[in-house]
């Protein structure tokens, strides 16, 4: 359970160079050095719990970040939101769609429908943020049924030649973002399926030469090899966008990715307008009031049938994912209340919560069956994470669900589709505290 090569990658490079040693203090480049050699996520988690509070203020923004996405790896998803509530800002004068003139639809539904005749479909995640990976394991069946037949992540790297083969990714698979076991079963799912499944980041370069390279890896992969492919893209963030304007003058790889094909994407938004916790009377807070979304929902004018973009020029449709359900956080570390960032709300620190809730979105409208879960698999040892892998996969596959407890005598659950698996617990070391084979039935 070693750190990914591509994590250890960037972080070496980044303390290699001068404007990296400029720009951070020399305590947030001992961070991630030490960050560098912790043997598994967990052991992550407990450092950056015990380093973040003793990091400049100017450079907590990163290291909160890489503290979230921690925390989606190990199953706390509401932490992860309330812990790097990053969003997008949007114009005062913003006009929000109305009831009256919009009404609600099935996200599945109508990009099915747009991708009929498209040859390329691209959406975006936020990375600490797993329920905008709940929508791609929703499209993979349909656009594998209407003819798509390439599916690329960027989480993937290159070097795992035997994925095809396997049927499942390794932790060597891809980037620390691939341990979250959402993206884990988009790989798993994707090739089950029969799609052809491709890599296209590129490593230790600027946003400039990422962009370009992603694109180009996308096209050499894909286009150049089979010029009738049809092609579905999971990405972060900006990569999708079909115009400059959110990464500032850095042509997005979506944008550079049509002038090598001439095949105009289809790009769809999930990170424009995201749920917080708590909850902040925001764009997204408003539409969810107005919509009431249940469902990974887009909206449809009521007079002329067409999708909402709240930039047209970037993407073609903005997905409204419903809240989490509960809300709840569970426990661990809030950030420093004296963050400089406009990106980042400030709140205090160290505040501690005890809810084992998770958010309901895991159950995949019930294809996942939840599984009760307690310390006593942790046999008196916390915190723990209890994993839960197929049986017939290795011991380093990405989980299919997993979940730290950060507190003794807690109870939670494993969201898990019927089947046989393993279920481990394991400690802060790596070690095995308790370990049983179990079969998960039908609802």
């Amino acid at each position: 359970m070693m750190l990914g090569k591509f994590f250890l990658m960037c972080i070496l490079a980044l303390i290699s160079t001068s404007a990296f040693a400029q720009n951070f203090s020399p305590a947030t480049i001992e961070m991630f050095n030490v960050l560098a050699r912790q043997p598994n996520d967990l052991a992550r988690y407990i450092f950056l719990v015990k380093t973040m509070p003793t990091l400049p203020a100017a450079d907590r923004p990163l290291g909160m970040q890489m503290f979230a996405s921690t925390e989606d790896e190990l199953g706390l998803y509401n932490e992860a939101l309330r812990d790097f509530p990053l969003k997008s800002h949007e114009s005062g004068d913003i006009e929000l769609p109305t009831a009256s003139d919009w009404k609600m639809a099935s996200a599945g539904d109508v990009i099915t429908g747009l991708a009929a005749g498209r040859r390329i479909v691209m959406i975006n995640e936020a990375h600490h943020d797993a329920h905008t990976r709940q929508l791609t394991l929703e499209l993979l069946p349909r656009l594998r049924a209407i003819g798509f037949n390439y599916f690329a992540a960027e989480a993937l790297v290159s070097e795992d030649d035997a994925l095809a083969h396997r049927g499942y990714p390794i932790a060597s698979s891809g980037t620390e973002y691939l341990r979250e076991p959402s993206y884990g079963d988009i790989i798993r799912v994707a090739l089950k399926l029969g799609f052809t499944v491709v890599s296209f980041d590129v490593e230790n370069s600027s946003l400039q030469e990422r962009e370009a390279g992603q694109a180009n890896n996308l096209y050499k992969k894909v286009f150049s090899k089979d010029p009738h492919a049809r092609l579905f893209v999971h990405s972060g963030y900006a990569h999708i966008d079909k115009a400059k304007g959110r990464l500032g003058n850095t042509l997005p790889m979506a944008t550079q990715l049509q002038t090598l094909t001439h095949i105009e994407p289809l790009s769809i938004d999930q990170t424009q307008f995201r749920e917080q916790i708590p909850s902040v009377m925001d764009a997204y807070q408003k539409l969810a009031d107005t919509f009431e979304p249940r469902q990974p929902t887009v909206l449809v004018n009521r007079a002329t049938g067409k999708t909402w973009s709240a930039h047209p020029d970037l993407y073609d449709l903005n997905v409204i994912l419903p809240a989490s359900g509960s809300g709840a956080v569970e426990s661990g570390y809030s950030q420093p209340a004296n963050i400089v960032n406009d990106m980042v709300r400030t709140q205090s620190m160290l505040s501690h919560f005890v809810n084992t809730q998770r958010p309901e979105w895991l159950s995949l409208n019930d294809e996942r069956v939840p599984l009760p879960i307690s310390t006593t698999l942790c046999k008196v040892t916390v915190p723990c994470v209890v994993d839960a892998h197929y049986t017939g996969e290795s011991d380093d596959a990405i989980a299919a669900d997993r979940y730290a407890f950060l507190q003794g005598d807690m109870v939670s659950k494993l969201y898990l589709r019927p089947g046989n698996y393993r279920l481990r617990a394991w400690d802060i070391r790596g070690h095995t505290l308790s370990e049983q084979n179990i079969e998960v039935g039908k609802r």
